[in-house]
């Protein structure tokens, strides 16, 4: 989906001027269809159509839109995998980011981890948002950025230890 239609309106106000964007990270994990005793998940990623970089998938909250129901549109939105919200990794900001437009933005992210419906689905590149969508084991995926290696990587601890599970977006170190 392209940008979101309250956004394009508040630009037509503010013009490039920075602002503050509701957004969310979906870090969908799966098994590995090879599930043995020392098999890393996978984790679903796209590949976004206009850096070509791979990424967990993002977006942006509509208006009263609650940050679990938006990470489920999402998803599918972007990857045709219906999954559910399972945990909350997260909150912080980001940025602030210059996009290529010169709109800029500081975003309020919360990471949320989700598990697949049918973990067999193959996801799809399925809005033109991205180019590709697949499953990745987290031991080899092609994901680059630092800041998405460290909340997939919460992702995996959190499901495997839920119960001692600290997120680290959102929290100053003292």
């Amino acid at each position: 989906m392209p940008i979101p239609e309250f956004i394009v309106e508040t630009r037509k106000k503010i013009g490039t001027d920075l602002m503050w964007v509701p957004s969310v990270a979906a870090i969908v994990l799966r098994d590995s269809p090879q599930a043995t005793a020392w098999a890393v998940p996978e984790v679903l990623l796209v590949r976004r159509a206009d850096n070509g970089t791979w990424t967990p998938v993002t977006g942006i909250a509509d208006p009263g839109e609650e940050p679990h129901d938006a990470a489920v549109r999402e998803v599918f939105e972007e990857s045709g995998i219906l999954a559910r919200a399972v945990a909350l990794l997260g909150v912080g900001a980001v940025g602030p980011v210059t996009h290529s437009n010169g709109d800029r933005a500081t975003y309020m992210s919360v990471q949320i981890r989700l598990e697949a419906e049918d973990p067999s689905a193959e996801p799809f590149a399925n809005d033109d948002e991205n180019t590709e969508a697949g499953w990745f084991p987290i031991s080899s995926m092609p994901v680059e950025d630092p800041k998405w290696r460290l909340a997939i990587a919460d992702a995996a601890a959190q499901r495997r230890h839920p119960e001692s599970f600290v997120p680290r977006l959102g929290l100053s170190k003292r």
